[in-house]
């Protein structure tokens, strides 16, 4: 008798729910995607006039032969 009333009890205090175990963390995942863009355009930001450069040098040395 008391396995069945501390297992009905483990089921109704449960957090979260058994159902809903694998929604996930949804707010975590946004901090997460808004962080990773905010790092990539900041290196974007910062890298990108060099990526420039050594693209067109490359294009340069290949367009020369």
């Amino acid at each position: 008798m008391w396995i069945t009333l501390l297992t009905l009890a483990s089921k109704h205090l449960a957090w979260p729910p058994q159902e809903d175990r694998e929604r996930g963390d949804v707010p975590g995942w946004v901090l997460v995607t808004l962080m990773t863009a905010g790092l990539v355009l900041a290196i974007w930001a910062l890298a990108g006039p060099a990526l420039g450069n050594v693209f067109q040098t490359a294009m340069n040395r290949v367009l020369a032969f």
